[in-house]
């Protein structure tokens, strides 16, 4: 059967995350459920990344096995018309080679946090944005961001629920900037742990509020316990917007 390529950006607002879930509607069973209208049989799709329940996408990648060829606009426009009403959509379809795999061919992931920090709450971009209305300082985040970047053990910034077989992870970059209000973290890495960016946002944040600084953070990376870094950051701030592959 053929293989395909998905580019697919999505709101994860309400979903239970990526994969498929018996408590709720994941982005998966959505998909999944539009491919079986759109060729008559089951399908299963395969993401790039298991995005956390309320975690959005700009650019996850997935594939499925279609029973025909097919034109890859005709792919794209019935998946989106049967996702519907669902705020999921497939920008991109691609026929790929049988061995692409969207997880396991993955050479790396880009995920950006943006916190909204200004004292009025949002409106329009209520539920996409974490709000934090205290001024925090973006430059002490980035500083202190720097003591996480590399080959760790990150098992203080790890979900105590997390199924990865090590802690131990490679933080390609990890930046963070001001852009008006907005507070933009940038973390690129082949793999994360669960809740790993969340957990690291969430401790640069008490940087940001002058409650901790990069020795801290340090201590926190050096204990590899959960219980010495700072908290979860909420998921509504927390986009998946790249899957390197080998082409790219």
């Amino acid at each position: 059967m053929p293989r395909y390529k998905l580019t697919l950006e999505y709101d994860g607002t309400g979903l239970v995350g990526w994969q498929r879930q018996g408590n709720g509607l994941s982005v998966q069973e959505i998909l999944e459920t539009a491919a079986e209208r759109f060729c008559g049989k089951r399908v299963t799709v395969f993401g790039a990344g298991r995005t956390d329940a309320g975690v959005h996408a700009l650019a996850q990648v997935a594939h499925l096995d279609l029973p025909r060829e097919t034109n890859l606009e005709t792919i794209r426009s019935a998946l989106n018309q049967h996702v519907k009403p669902h705020a999921v959509s497939v920008l991109n379809a691609e026929r790929v080679a049988d061995s692409f795999d969207a997880r396991r061919s993955a050479r790396g992931r880009v995920y950006l946090y943006r916190i909204l920090n200004r004292r009025p709450p949002p409106a329009v971009e209520r539920g996409r944005v974490w709000h934090v209305g205290p001024e925090l300082d973006a430059e002490a985040m980035h500083e202190a961001a720097q003591a996480l970047v590399g080959k760790h053990d990150f098992s203080s910034f790890r979900d105590t629920m997390c199924q990865a077989k090590s802690p131990v992870k490679t933080l390609d970059a990890l930046e963070v900037a001001r852009e008006g209000d907005e507070i933009r973290i940038e973390v690129r890495a082949r793999s994360f742990l669960h809740h790993q960016v969340r957990n690291m946002v969430g401790t640069l944040k008490l940087v940001g509020a002058g409650k901790w600084d990069e020795s801290d953070v340090k201590k926190a990376l050096a204990a590899r316990d959960r219980r010495a870094a700072g908290p979860t950051a909420p998921p509504e701030g927390l986009y998946l917007v790249r899957v390197v592959y080998a082409e790219d």
